[in-house]
């Protein structure tokens, strides 16, 4: 197969990149690099078969050559980036969107939309299955990353009815491990950082809020086998393993061996208090599970974060916000 990928330099796209070569298929890499990095994607450059290409896929694009399938990954993700580039998160949901879903349909492509636990919002129903509409706030400070997606949803399935487009959507949980950015303001990346530096880790409210963490090549997994199947979804992709942050941040502090103490903060506006997904829809219907344990997903974490160099010119401190 010949895959699209936009958003390919980020941290969930180019482990999907590396995948889908890994198994034999070709991959254009499209991305604007505003929060993917090169260093994601530079052991794949001389790839055969690999060709990334520097584009806004809110913008007028060309994609020359067959094409199998389309994995719409690109838009900011972490809640430093979508609160620093509001516009844009909603203009890579919309117009971003259906650009690729124009392109899909022009060469009658498998088209995968990744979407995100957060148009579920702060939920009333615990876990959240995909028949779950979801309790979101449409004007809030996380709006514009819920709503974009909410929208892209919607896009999705009306490109899927009345034009007959082979889509699919994945609603991606919480997400980990190597090649996150230290400084994304996400809560995996966000303690092992301060573990290893020696710095308090910040908690919000006293830490009982919940969240079921997915490693990233099982989530990857689930992506790989949405790609192969004509199903549309609604697909959960996540852990249904439930902890609280404060669980998480001390399993953090013990697996880095790091004696810092935990600084609880206010909790943000908006901020779910429990989320853990139901997957029996994604084991059912594309025999897809999660493998990794969250300790040994943690400890590879930890691992490949302690051999990265030191960041210069990182924003100012910020508690982790999920």
């Amino acid at each position: 197969m010949r895959v699209v990928v936009s958003g390919g330099s980020g941290f969930l796209g180019s482990h999907l990149c590396e995948a889908l070569l890994r198994r034999g298929d070709s991959v254009r890499c499209l991305d604007d690099f505003s929060s993917g990095r090169v260093s994601n994607i530079a052991h794949l450059l001389h790839e055969p078969g690999f060709e990334s290409t520097t584009c806004d896929v809110t913008e007028r694009f060309r994609v020359i050559g067959d094409v199998d399938a389309v994995v719409h990954l690109a838009s900011p993700a972490s809640p430093f980036d979508y609160a620093r580039r509001p516009l844009e998160t909603l203009a890579a949901g919309s117009r971003g969107t259906e650009n690729l879903l124009r392109l899909a349909a022009g060469h009658r492509a498998r088209f995968v939309l990744a979407s995100t636990s957060e148009v579920y919002g702060d939920p009333r129903e615990h876990p959240q299955d995909e028949d779950y509409w979801g309790h979101v706030n449409p004007i809030g400070p996380r709006s514009v990353y819920d709503e974009s997606k909410r929208f892209a949803e919607a896009l999705t399935m009306a490109y899927r009815r009345s034009r007959d487009v082979n889509t699919g959507i994945a609603r991606i949980f919480n997400t980990y491990g190597p090649r996150m950015r230290a400084h994304d303001g996400r809560v995996v990346s966000t303690f092992v950082r301060q573990a290893l530096d020696g710095e308090p880790l910040t908690v919000f409210g006293d830490g009982s809020q919940t969240r079921s963490l997915c490693y990233v090549d099982d989530l990857i997994r689930g992506l790989l086998a949405m790609i192969d199947r004509r199903l549309p979804g609604p697909f959960n992709l996540g852990n249904s393993l439930e902890r609280t942050v404060r669980e998480l941040a001390e399993l953090v502090l013990r697996l880095t061996g790091s004696d810092s103490e935990l600084r609880f903060l206010p909790l943000p506006v908006d901020d779910p208090a429990r989320r853990r997904p139901a997957i029996t829809r994604a084991r059912e219907e594309l025999g897809w599970h999660p493998r990794v344990p969250l300790e040994e997903g943690l400890r590879r974490t930890v691992t490949w974060f302690s051999t990265q160099p030191v960041t210069s010119g990182r924003p100012p401190e910020r508690p982790a916000v999920g």
